[in-house]
């Protein structure tokens, strides 16, 4: 289970509750305001949290349009390495006719376009993380090298978009890869290739178990015609939460096509009480649907403490949600495995 925390002041205190609940992850959108009107920056509130946190993953939004590759790929790394491998990063494009004027692209491209670029950023990222190998270092004092040269690999990429060569300018991070997530219930049908072909979490909108079933087998499907097993994908119901009900009553029995309700945004929302929660996600549990949630708090200061305190425990009786952190990785918490660099000595990586 993921849940957003929004990128104000109170990240900290919000990233903290939310590894007291014993979550998987937490996520940080971008584009926010922050103070003196400077946009807030994702990947450096997790940062920040990472040094007040042991467990919990990390997931920042990156908007990948019109960014360099080279830095967008140091950057979430970093995040890895300071977090000791809990960091992944969700994958957002801009669609602004502004941004893109800045960059001499008017009018701005269309979403598939845009998303075609996401999925070449993502791949060379990867390519990056791998062109260091495992043991490549710290260097040999006696012969004053940094590094063994022979172990460090050159990536020659040339895409629809982008052109790449070089090789990453530190070791490979902590998970190898960084856990890749694309949001599909913000993005739409436009992101559906690239998290088939490269994400490990996809988030899906949907309003109920049989719409959420329908969303998996197809995201499965287009996986394995990327080539990819299936089952090294999970896909996460996003649902809005408004806890503002009764925190410590049970209200009658849901019906399924009461459960979930379309907001005025089109997501996907429940209002109630955390037990109400509980149960509707235990109905979707047992449906078999998804393989977990990703859950934005209308208000996060009550509804995070709500769900941790209240839906999460009830889960958690219910084995229906971990009671301890079996595993110091991100990748550990969701089940991944840890991808083999495509320049290993036995071999390929994981995904071309």
């Amino acid at each position: 289970m993921g849940a957003e925390v929004g990128g104000g002041a109170s990240v900290g205190g919000l990233v903290r509750l939310a590894e007291q609940g014993v979550l998987d992850f937490v996520t940080v959108a971008g584009g926010e305001e922050g103070g003196g009107g400077r946009r807030s920056d994702p990947v450096g509130l997790l940062a920040r949290a990472a040094a007040e946190t042991s467990w919990i993953g990390l997931v920042p939004t990156v908007t990948v349009t019109r960014a360099e590759p080279f830095h967008v790929q140091a950057a979430v790394a970093t995040l890895d390495r300071v977090s000791r491998g809990r960091a992944g990063w969700s994958v957002a494009v801009s669609a602004s006719e502004s941004g893109a004027a800045l960059f001499g692209r008017e009018p701005a491209p269309s979403a598939d376009a845009l998303w075609r670029e996401a999925g070449e950023v993502v791949d060379v990222s990867t390519r990056l993380w791998d062109s260091w190998e495992e043991d490549t270092g710290p260097g040999d004092s006696s012969t004053g090298r940094f590094v063994d040269p022979d172990k460090v690999h050159h990536v020659d990429f040339a895409g629809e978009f982008l052109s790449v060569k070089g090789s990453a300018s530190v070791p490979r991070p902590p998970q190898g890869w960084p856990v890749t997530v694309v949001d599909v219930s913000v993005c739409g049908p436009d992101g559906l290739a690239v998290a088939a072909r490269y994400a490990d979490v996809v988030i899906v909108r949907a309003f109920s178990p049989g719409e959420a079933g329908v969303m998996r087998a197809d995201l499965r499907r287009r996986a394995a015609t990327a080539g990819r097993d299936p089952d090294s994908l999970r896909i996460l119901a996003a649902l809005t939460v408004d806890l503002a009900g009764e925190p410590h009553l049970d209200g009658p029995p849901l019906a399924e096509t009461d459960a979930v309700r379309m907001r005025q945004d089109g997501a996907a929302g429940y209002t109630g009480g955390p037990v109400g929660l509980a149960q509707v996600l235990t109905q979707w549990h047992a449906a078999d649907v998804v393989d977990g949630f990703h859950l934005t708090p209308l208000s996060p200061e009550r509804d995070l403490e709500r769900l941790v305190n209240g839906t999460a425990t009830l889960l958690q009786h219910r084995c229906l949600q971990r009671n301890f952190y079996a595993g110091a990785t991100l990748r550990d918490h969701l089940g991944l495995a840890r991808p083999v660099s495509r320049y290993a000595r036995s071999g390929a990586g994981r995904r071309s």
